[in-house]
């Protein structure tokens, strides 16, 4: 069994299926004046997917680009801040979506904000949220039922009870934040919610 053994000698176990999946990575920018502020997008209305939905700076992970390298690139891309003014603290908790999205997050502190360069056609603009407004907050969650739909041409003849069988069913929280005239939820809420809770803890 060398072979196999050689075939796993330097394997770095990932997300299985993440070959058939979309990867993304973003930022969770820390701003730092007095105390801690972050920074979120509220993202054009023009823009195709999620227009005018507030977000955190990132995107997809192209080709041969790490997720450290997506997140730092789309930050620079999306708001105009320069590699060297991002003090990446560190990775977060990888987030799996229901969607077959994988999201890589990333916590870094923003050196510098006197040259932001918004690209409009993406971000129509940025707005500070203070940290201790987001640990404090009362955050509201809703659960979604997430539920396996077989197609008509599933082979129910291969598998125990036919159309009887029971598949497992899961749930989808969503978490609601609310500052001044924004509503901070869906997938940002949820990287949020996670990032907060380890700070919690």
């Amino acid at each position: 069994m060398t072979d196999i053994k050689d075939k796993f000698k330097n394997y770095k176990p990932y997300i299985n299926g993440y070959k058939n999946m979309k990867r993304a990575a973003v930022l969770i920018p820390l701003v730092k004046d007095n105390s801690y502020s972050i920074l979120f997008e509220l993202r054009s209305k023009t823009m195709k997917r999620q227009p005018g939905e507030i977000s955190f700076p990132g995107g997809i992970i192209e080709n041969n680009e790490s997720p450290k390298e997506a997140c730092l690139r789309e930050t620079f891309e999306e708001i105009g801040i320069k590699e060297e003014d991002i003090d990446i603290i560190s990775p977060l908790d990888v987030y799996v979506s229901h969607a077959n999205l994988i999201i890589h997050p990333y916590l870094g502190l923003i050196k510098n904000t006197d040259n932001l360069n918004l690209n409009e056609s993406e971000v129509d603009h940025v707005f500070l949220v203070p940290l201790n407004y987001l640990l404090d907050y009362n955050v509201t969650c809703y659960t979604n039922d997430v539920k396996v739909i077989p197609k008509d041409d599933f082979p129910y003849n291969k598998i125990p009870n036919k159309e009887n069988y029971k598949f497992a069913q899961g749930d989808y929280p969503v978490w609601f934040y609310e500052y001044k005239n924004y509503v901070i939820w869906g997938i940002t809420a949820r990287i949020l919610e996670n990032f907060l809770d380890f700070i919690k803890s």
